[in-house]
C-alpha cells in the first residue's frame, strides 16, 4: 500500500513539473515574439537575406513595415528573374525611373491576362513594352515562362507560325531517344488531342529539328515523321481505357516495319518499351 502511495505521489510530481515547464516555454515564446528583431537595425546584407525568402505578396506586406528594405530593387529583381527568365524589358533597367517592383506587377498582370485571353495578354505585353514584338523575343518569353496556360499558349502559337519556328529552334534534342524528345517538344507546344493541321505542322517541324540535332542516327525526316505518328497511335492504344485489346509489342514492330522502310526490330521494340513504361508521348498538360 505504501509503495502505491509513493508511486502516485511521484506521478503527481512529474505532472506538476511538466505543467510548469509548459508554462515556462509559453512565456519564453511570448518573449521571443515580442522581441522580434527590427530588420532596419540589422546589417543591410543580413536584412536583405531574410527578406529574400519571401514571395511577392509577403514582400509587399514587409514593405509596409520596412519600406526601404521591402522595396529594394535587388529583391524585386530576383523575384522577376525567378518567375520570368527572359523579358525584353530587362534591358531597360538602366533607364531613369525603371523599377523592378513595377515590372514584376506588370508581368504578373500580363500573365494573368494572357491565361484568360491570349490576344489581350499579347496586347498588354506590347502596350507596356514588356516584350519586343519580334518572333525571337516572343519565343524566348514563351519558352522561359512556365506560368502560362498551355492551351492559351497553343492558341497563340497556332496564330503565330513565325514564333513557333523560333520555339522549335530553342529545342535541344541531342542524344535523346525519339519518344523522350517528342514528349519534351509536346510539353513545350501543347498539341491538340486530335489530328489537325496544327499537329501535322508540329510533327513536321519536330522531325526537321530532331534530324538536325542527331545527324549520327542517319534518319530521314520522313522516317521520323511517320514514326512520330506511330508513337502517338501506340500511346492512345496503350493508355485509353476504352481500348480493351491492347496492341502487343510484336504487332507494333510488324506495323512499324511495314510503314517505315529501314527500321529494324530492335529499334521498334525499344520504341514500344518506352511508351509502355513511361507513358503517352503527348501527355495532357496539368491544370
Amino acid at each position: 500500500m505504501g509503495q502505491m502511495l509513493r508511486r502516485i505521489q511521484e506521478l503527481e510530481s512529474e505532472a506538476t513539473s511538466q505543467r510548469t515547464g509548459d508554462r515556462s516555454m509559453a512565456r519564453h515564446c511570448e518573449v521571443t515574439v515580442k522581441h522580434f528583431p527590427d530588420l532596419s537595425q540589422l546589417p543591410p546584407e543580413l536584412s536583405l537575406l531574410v527578406l529574400s525568402h519571401l514571395n511577392a505578396t509577403d514582400l509587399c506586406l514587409a514593405a509596409c513595415v520596412w519600406q526601404d528594405l521591402g522595396n529594394d530593387e535587388l529583391l524585386w529583381h530576383g523575384l522577376c528573374r525567378s518567375q520570368w527568365r527572359h523579358v525584353s524589358a530587362y534591358r531597360r533597367q538602366t533607364e531613369h525611373g525603371f523599377s523592378f517592383k513595377k515590372l514584376y506587377l506588370q508581368l504578373d498582370e500580363a500573365t494573368l491576362t494572357f491565361n484568360a485571353d491570349f490576344q489581350l495578354g499579347f496586347e498588354y505585353l506590347m502596350k507596356y513594352k514588356l516584350v519586343d514584338d519580334t518572333p525571337e523575343e516572343l519565343a524566348k518569353f514563351l519558352h522561359n515562362n512556365r506560368q502560362l496556360d498551355p492551351q492559351k499558349k497553343r492558341e497563340f502559337l497556332a496564330s503565330r507560325p513565325d514564333v513557333l519556328d523560333e520555339i522549335v529552334k530553342l529545342q535541344h534534342f541531342e542524344n535523346q531517344f525519339l519518344p523522350n524528345a517528342l514528349r519534351q517538344f509536346f510539353k513545350e507546344t501543347a498539341p491538340l488531342s486530335e489530328r489537325t493541321d496544327y499537329l501535322g505542322d508540329l510533327i513536321t517541324k519536330f522531325s526537321e529539328r530532331f534530324c538536325a540535332c542527331n545527324p549520327q542516327l542517319q534518319l530521314s525526316q520522313e522516317t521520323v515523321y511517320v514514326v512520330c505518328f506511330s508513337l502517338i497511335m501506340l500511346s492512345v492504344d496503350l493508355t485509353s481505357p476504352h481500348i480493351k485489346n491492347k496492341m502487343s509489342k510484336r504487332e507494333f514492330i510488324r506495323n512499324t516495319r511495314r510503314a517505315v522502310a529501314g527500321i529494324n526490330d530492335e529499334f521498334a521494340g525499344h520504341l514500344y518499351d518506352n511508351v509502355y513504361l513511361v507513358g503517352h508521348v503527348a501527355p495532357k498538360p496539368r491544370a
